[in-house]
């Protein structure tokens, strides 16, 4: 089934749908809150249409992706620009010897197996981040994902992630469909400015 889509022409309508145009605008948003990224991650590309206005504004990226198709793809959407490092890699395994100033995460957490698998890759993901770091985060939400037959969505990884950083800002996206409809949230890590208060939206 993945495959076949991302054999068409915009997969999920990443491109042309106005509702992934803005959840996009608001993941940019909220990735760019400190400015230019040193050393980013980004986890699961999908088609490119996130890694497309990401890249721009890292010095490195690295793009890791369990499905050699969705690299393949975004590589050729982007025609391989030299501050990216393309891996294929399932979340779970992934390690790397640097600290990520940026860490995104969207819309792959859910297809993990069990909430003890997602709690192990959410502790993974935080010990990647570097001191002042920040870890961009989206899904749909807890009802869309168990619908689609999923574990957990947003509310439920955004607990654990809460547990492991602190949450800084959080933005609603919702579409004209009851199927459109997705949390993002930036975190830091802990040691960043300990004293300030959370500042939700």
């Amino acid at each position: 089934m993945l495959l076949r889509e991302l054999n068409s022409n915009d997969p999920w309508r990443l491109d042309s749908n106005p509702f992934e145009f803005e959840r996009h605008r608001q993941m940019l948003r909220l990735s760019l809150a400190k400015g230019i990224v040193t050393d980013a991650l980004e986890v699961g590309c999908a088609g490119g249409a996130f890694t497309e206005k990401l890249a721009p504004h890292c010095r490195r990226l690295t793009v890791i992706d369990v499905v050699p198709e969705a690299i393949a793809r975004t590589r050729a959407r982007l025609m391989e620009p030299a501050n990216i490092t393309w891996i294929v890699s399932d979340i779970q395994r992934f390690s790397a010897p640097e600290k990520f100033d940026l860490i995104v995460v969207a819309e792959v957490l859910y297809y993990l197996g069990s909430i003890a698998e997602v709690r192990a890759t959410v502790q993974s993901l935080a010990r990647m981040l570097a001191p002042n770091g920040q870890l961009v985060f989206g899904s749909a939400v807890d009802a869309n994902c168990r619908r689609w037959g999923h574990i957990a969505g947003a509310e439920t990884v955004l607990e654990m992630l809460r547990e492991e950083l602190t949450e800084v800002e959080r933005v609603q996206c919702i579409g004209r469909s009851s199927n459109e409809d997705c949390m993002l949230a930036r975190f830091r890590s802990p040691m960043d400015f300990p004293n300030q208060p959370n500042c939700l939206r």
